[in-house]
């Protein structure tokens, strides 16, 4: 139950609120209840079940009689995304049709928006998996065929320095011989942030791309152009604000001559944080944009739900106020035009609300 209920929105402003049908096989509604208070005690939702319905108004929880599925809403717009988010961090190379229905059992499919689509995935797997390989090759850093990560020492507390620098120029440089966590070890350079020391806003993604560690620079890749292109229509100068990523070094899996995106993990984020915190104690933005998930942990401390979260504005402690969208890689990443298309929408219009927030 915990895995699988599905929430579908109903209603808007003051009348918002979350409804799911589940149908499980035990009498476990009001023993799970609880824990759905902890995980959403912000949002007003209600689970249905045949035997007995949880209802969590934001203060008190209450537990009624069961329902049927038709008393449950229809599919929201949110499934929709979240179908096009599903098909796309599908991995044909390493699809296991057992191990997954292991995890995910076949009586629960009725329910869940992403199932229709699994058929046509595991179909189509070996076919996705052989266009994969068959991508034009990567050359990773010249270190890499030479030594492995783990014959590399790990750096001593001796080799961590506070950074003293006050402009971005001189930051950079310190930046470039960084050994605070064992990403540098593969990666072909250092990525730092560019833009003028003066920028009212701060766009912050989550680490350099295959393109961007071997060039040096944020956001001159495939998801870059986009980036680029969408900022140009909402009428906001990439040359007036400040890129930059959570993470500094590039994190991969080789694959013969390929280097496959692997995300940062928590203690890499947390360590690069560092020099994220002393580019915003630089530039001092008026705004900084979380580019995703990673980006989004790296500014508030603490991971965010960037589906339900997307297009929020959260204070820090500090003051410094922070919006939360996607990555445009994500864009990159949707294989259906129509999808596409729409989602690029959607970032252009986070695009334009930035561009009020910056007035502002």
């Amino acid at each position: 139950m915990r895995a699988f209920v599905r929430f579908r929105k109903i209603g808007d402003g003051a009348e918002e609120r979350y409804v799911a049908w589940f149908e499980p096989d035990h009498f476990i509604a009001e023993r799970n209840a609880d824990f759905f208070v902890r995980r959403f005690a912000g949002m007003r939702w209600t689970i249905l079940t045949p035997h007995a319905s949880a209802d969590w108004d934001g203060e008190r929880l209450a537990i009624g009689p069961g329902a049927s599925k038709r008393d449950a809403p229809a599919e929201d717009n949110a499934e929709t995304l979240w179908r096009t988010y599903f098909e796309n961090i599908f991995n044909p190379a390493r699809l296991k049709v057992k191990a997954m229905q292991k995890e995910m059992p076949k009586k629960y499919w009725r329910n869940l928006p992403e199932a229709s689509l699994i058929p046509d995935l595991i179909a189509g797997a070996d076919r996705a998996a052989t266009a994969m390989i068959a991508r034009m090759p990567t050359s990773p850093a010249p270190r890499h065929a030479k030594v492995k990560a783990k014959h590399w020492p790990s750096p001593e507390p001796a080799d961590v320095v506070e950074p003293e620098s006050t402009d971005i120029p001189a930051l950079r440089e310190e930046a470039s011989g960084c050994r605070r966590c064992p990403l540098w070890r593969d990666a072909t350079q250092t990525v730092f942030g560019e833009g003028p020391e003066n920028a009212d806003v701060v766009f912050v993604g989550e680490q350099p791309g295959d393109q961007e560690d071997l060039a040096g620079k944020p956001f001159v890749g495939p998801a870059g152009k986009v980036f680029d292109s969408i900022l140009d229509q909402a009428e906001i100068d990439r040359r007036k604000v400040y890129v930059t990523n959570a993470v500094k070094h590039f994190k991969f899996e080789p694959r013969g001559k390929r280097r496959i995106h692997s995300k940062p993990n928590a203690g890499e984020i947390r360590a690069c944080r560092w020099w994220l915190d002393k580019e915003l104690d630089i530039i001092k933005p008026n705004l900084a944009v979380a580019l995703g998930a990673t980006a989004a942990q790296s500014l508030l401390g603490k991971t965010v739900p960037i589906t339900r979260m997307r297009g929020d504005v959260i204070q820090r402690e500090d003051g410094l106020r922070v919006f939360v969208t996607i990555h445009p890689s994500f864009i990159l990443r949707i294989r259906e035009h129509e999808d596409k298309e729409a989602e690029r929408e959607r970032f252009l219009t986070d695009m334009r609300k930035v561009k009020q927030l910056m007035a502002a």
